[in-house]
């Protein structure tokens, strides 16, 4: 409490309604009062327009920057007259080893300014302006570390898709038929600026049908119902670890079931190597040989009996990305050394539509040739081919 003195002496006491009034205000002031929004990022292309954002990453010279208006813009070096970043950033030039977490810690890391053609790091291990050129990538230091140091868990850091597709027939005959189709895989680390230190793939077909024609009479004659299905799976999963940036050494399994082909059940366990012959954010292809168990059992066959398998599965993966369209194939041939005409061979092929935004439209083929399938009524043929049409999800990592 405040008290001023008169010339009389006497206290008098300062309405304090004044002084809590002056006190709210400042309060008020102070409240509302907040911290000055962090500066945009900036880009100037080439045409002279001017955005403002954030820049997200470049990575082989394509960069890509936020804005709230456009959301993520994607230019090349050469449509773009300048740039000013003022957040922290790795940049990895065509020197940097991506398999090297010694060189690693030598990156430069800092603000970057791009002007001329060249782009100029202030921060740490600060270089001499580098040609954008030679600028191969450019992260943030937060997921730059992340993929570096650390990998995702069991759940995360997929990638693939998944297809269905159904056909439904009533009239004289009743008819039929579900497909589907599930395909993953996780390379770690999932950015594809460093060289990639494990792969796990996942992929699951399947095509179950049944045509039911109904029990009628004819002169007296009750034909019996015919009942017709067909039922083909296939389960698989792959594990690579990789000794180099192309070579790794895997371990396989896969599932097959073939109702057409009187396969009851193939099982194949094996392990190996591979090579990755050539790997570009456009295309890559892989070729894999295994040495393996397998065991083969028959619907026909009498129950219980199966026959044990020494061989190997010889393999080749591709894998196309267009801007219209992707197509991926896959080869398999697989010998037996110790009963050998029970060899096997597979294909399969698919093309898929960008639709809208993550769904798309695909067609593909899948042809399976079972060599020692046995003599059955009716006769058994040894090629299977599907033909399959669906929608297609495709499952992107946020990782």
């Amino acid at each position: 409490m405040i008290f001023l003195i008169r010339k009389s002496g006497l206290p008098s006491l300062l309405p304090f309604t004044r002084l809590l009034a002056i006190a709210i205000l400042i309060a008020a002031c102070g409240a509302g009062a907040q911290p000055a929004p962090p500066s945009a990022d900036v880009l100037v292309l080439s045409n002279g327009d001017t955005l403002h954002g954030k820049l997200v990453n470049e990575v082989g010279g394509k960069v890509t920057f936020h804005t709230d208006s456009l959301g993520d813009v994607s230019v090349g070096w050469d449509k773009i007259k300048e740039l000013h970043a003022a957040g922290v950033f790795t940049v990895l030039d065509n020197t940097f080893k991506p398999g090297s977490k010694k060189h690693a810690s030598q990156v430069p890391t800092g603000s970057v300014d791009v002007a001329d053609g060249s782009l100029i790091v202030h921060g740490t291990n600060a270089p001499a302006p580098i040609p954008v050129k030679n600028a191969q990538f450019i992260v943030d230091a937060p997921t730059f570390d992340k993929q570096l140091n650390h990998s995702p868990n069991f759940f995360t850091g997929w990638n693939g898709a998944a297809t269905a597709g159904a056909t439904l027939v009533q009239a004289t005959q009743n008819q039929y038929t579900v497909s589907g189709a599930l395909g993953l895989v996780r390379v770690v680390p999932t950015a594809s600026w460093l060289n990639p230190r494990n792969r796990t793939t996942a992929d699951f077909t399947g095509s179950y049908g049944k045509i039911t024609q109904p029990a009628y009479s004819a002169g007296g004659v009750v034909v019996a119902p015919v009942v017709t299905k067909s039922a083909i799976f296939h389960l698989a999963a792959e594990r690579d670890e990789y000794v180099s940036p192309r070579f790794f050494v895997l371990a396989q399994t896969a599932f097959d079931h073939n109702y057409a082909q009187d396969l009851q059940l193939q099982q194949i366990y094996g392990g190996g190597v591979g090579w990755t012959v050539f790997s570009t954010p456009r295309q890559q292809a892989d070729l894999k040989a295994t040495m393996q168990y397998e065991r083969e059992q028959f619907i026909s066959s009498p129950a219980g009996t199966s026959q044990n398998l020494v061989g190997s599965t010889f393999a080749a993966d591709y894998l196309l990305k267009m801007k219209l369209f992707s197509y991926t194939q896959g080869l398999q041939f697989i010998p037996s050394y110790n009963i050998p005409r029970a060899y096997s061979a597979n294909e399969t092929n698919t093309v898929a539509f960008p639709a809208y935004k993550n769904l798309a439209f695909s067609l593909g083929t899948i042809d399976s040739y079972l060599n020692d399938a046995p003599a059955s009524l009716p006769p058994t043929k040894r090629n299977s081919f599907q033909f399959i049409m669906g929608l297609t999800y495709a499952i992107k990592s946020k990782y």
